[in-house]
């Protein structure tokens, strides 16, 4: 029998004693060059059936300790905290939540989740640390965490967050933005779209409709991710020798009159791409009530594929995040993590989809 033919039998049968209950969760497995001699092969390929192991979440290696069974026949393997205070202002966030309970079922894990729904962010900040405190208790083995944004104590209660899951060394992975504002990092996995190549084509889209005055339009406080996509779309401008500098970013909410009033506006030339959906639809209400008709005068844009932007009035060009992989992935890196907490944290940028609608089409 070739060496090649005995690594995969030495995993399947160490596999099937773990999943059949004969190694029990907690319990070693002999030493690395102990086993090796005993079975008349090189340590080298012990080393390999057990990070093969390792890689399907059936054991663990810890230096100086051992490799471990962490597969428990009678409990499921991983139980999983999930902390998405965006979810009472964006439906993009309730969406995520509903994939990942999907794929507990197919995957085989617990999921808890606590919501954190308010509609107002200065709610949701008064009960994030209870909910992280409650993770804590239930000594969940990591936690998924959007950080907070919307409110000034963002960076505060996000770094707070993140202290807590460290003080009890649950791994914590964060989706769709980081805690800090580019171009500082923090030290966690970050599961994303691509910000600013998203910035920069529903820029070029705007542009390549007739648009050669283009407005970025954000809410206060908002998420370090509108930033990158502010940048890409200032160097979409750039690249197509459009002016962009401060008077072309506007900041403050849709819904004020007075604010989207002093909006330099050059009909059938001008373009807005909003943070997002909501801003985009709060946005289009306001022009309207204003007597700027969308898609006749300008043309606007928004980011996340929200149920509702098809229905307007208008319908919304919007760019729509892979919310099936940002979700799988985000579950593949937590794994990861648990079983090599050492590693180098993960920045993974997804690419999303551009959806054309009548917002960004100019009527004749």
């Amino acid at each position: 029998m070739t060496s090649k033919n005995l690594y995969y039998d030495i995993i399947e049968k160490l596999r099937n004693e773990i999943l059949g209950g004969k190694l029990t969760f907690s319990s070693l497995l002999p030493p690395e060059k102990e086993f090796a001699k005993s079975l008349n092969v090189s340590r080298p390929t012990i080393a390999k059936v057990y990070d093969a192991l390792q890689n399907e979440g059936l054991v663990k290696k810890r230096a100086g300790f051992g490799t471990s069974i962490i597969y428990n026949k009678n409990k499921k393997p991983f139980t999983f905290g999930l902390l998405l205070p965006g979810s009472g202002e964006s439906e993009i966030f309730g969406i995520i939540n509903d994939q990942f309970l999907i794929l507990e079922k197919e995957k085989d894990f617990n999921c808890f989740w606590d919501g954190t729904i308010a509609n107002k962010a200065d709610i949701r900040q008064d009960i994030i640390l209870k909910i992280c405190q409650s993770y804590v208790e239930r000594k969940v083995d990591g936690v998924f965490f959007t950080p907070l944004e919307r409110t000034r104590k963002s960076i505060y209660l996000n770094e707070s967050v993140c202290k807590i899951f460290d003080s009890a060394n649950i791994p914590l992975l964060l989706i769709d933005r980081d805690i800090y504002f580019f171009p500082k990092r923090s030290k966690y996995d970050i599961v994303s779209i691509d910000n600013f190549h998203a910035g920069y084509i529903m820029t070029k889209n705007l542009i390549d409709n007739g648009c050669n005055n283009i407005h970025f339009f954000y809410r206060k406080d908002s998420a370090n991710s509108v930033n990158i996509r502010l940048l890409g779309c200032r160097n979409a401008c750039f690249d197509t020798g459009i002016p962009f500098n401060s008077e072309n970013i506007i900041v403050g909410e849709p819904s004020d009159l007075d604010l989207v009033r002093k909006i330099k506006i050059i009909p059938k030339k001008t373009g807005i791409l909003c943070a997002n959906d909501s801003t985009a639809a709060v946005l289009m209400s306001s022009m309207n009530k204003l007597g700027i008709i969308v898609s006749l005068e300008i043309l606007i844009a928004g980011f996340d594929d929200m149920k509702y932007g098809k229905n307007l009035q208008v319908p919304l060009t919007t760019y729509r995040q892979p919310i099936i992989d940002i979700v799988r992935i985000s579950y593949d890196i937590m794994l990861s993590r648990i079983l090599n907490p050492n590693q180098t944290a993960a920045n993974i940028n997804l690419i999303g989809k551009l959806i054309s609608r009548e917002s960004t089409i100019f009527k004749s």
